[in-house]
């Protein structure tokens, strides 16, 4: 697969609090160019992305990147987004209730936002940089039993990123129907080479396309 193949595998991110409408623009030009998976923008931008850029995949975050809003606000951040125009959520779990051992509630939780999903892809974002080892697993089954599309390693805003050796718990402990999304720290090509080689069917990346390009620039002397 080559440099440029990877980038099939990216959520093209831009999630910055101080993020404008010009790095929106610039992500969902370079996002149709090099024909990433998708956009991952706040929520506010998806109706303007959508109408500037129809039959762009809009990927976006509910929950975040703290997890700590009660349910009902996660799913009506949920329903408005795909009434905007996004096809993709990225919710963050409530990480106190993880920290508290209340696996049925945060189970629950998830089941309720892929309802309000519908046919939509629902990524849940552990933050496994807070999570022990029995904590993480416990997450795998819950975002199983729960019926949600995929489990993502972290926001990139928490104390640390993806890891390799996180990737391969999930493996031993998702259910077959449940695909990875990795996230936090994946800055370089190699990073990027790593987790799909890992099993990744996703990465949340805000560099990997200008990184891809340069190299490619670089290779044919433009």
């Amino acid at each position: 697969m080559t440099d440029l193949e990877m980038l099939s595998y990216v959520d093209h991110t831009q999630l910055k609090a101080i993020a404008t409408w010009e790095d929106i623009e610039e992500l969902c030009k370079e996002a149709v160019e090099y024909k990433t998976a998708s956009v991952c923008i706040p929520p506010c931008y998806i109706s303007r992305v959508h109408e500037n850029f129809p039959g762009l995949n809009i990927c976006t975050v509910v929950g975040f990147p703290l997890g700590y809003s009660v349910t009902e606000s996660k799913v009506l951040e949920t329903k408005k987004a795909i009434e905007d125009g996004a096809s993709e959520v990225d919710m963050v779990v409530n990480i106190s209730d993880v920290k508290n051992g209340d696996y049925d509630k945060v189970e629950k939780e998830i089941a309720e936002l892929k309802k309000a999903a519908g046919e939509n892809i629902l990524k849940v974002i552990i933050e496994a940089c807070y999570l022990t080892e029995e904590e993480k697993i416990a997450m795998c089954k819950a975002v199983t039993a729960a019926g949600a599309d995929y489990i993502k390693t972290s926001t990139g805003f928490g104390t640390g990123g993806a890891t390799l050796e996180d990737i391969e718990l999930f493996k031993n402990h998702i259910g077959p129907d449940v695909k990875i999304k990795a996230a936090g720290g994946v800055r370089t090509l190699e990073d990027l080479r790593a987790y799909i080689e890992a099993g990744c069917s996703r990465v949340g990346a805000s560099a990997a396309v200008k990184l891809a390009a340069q190299k490619e620039n670089a290779v044919s002397g433009k």
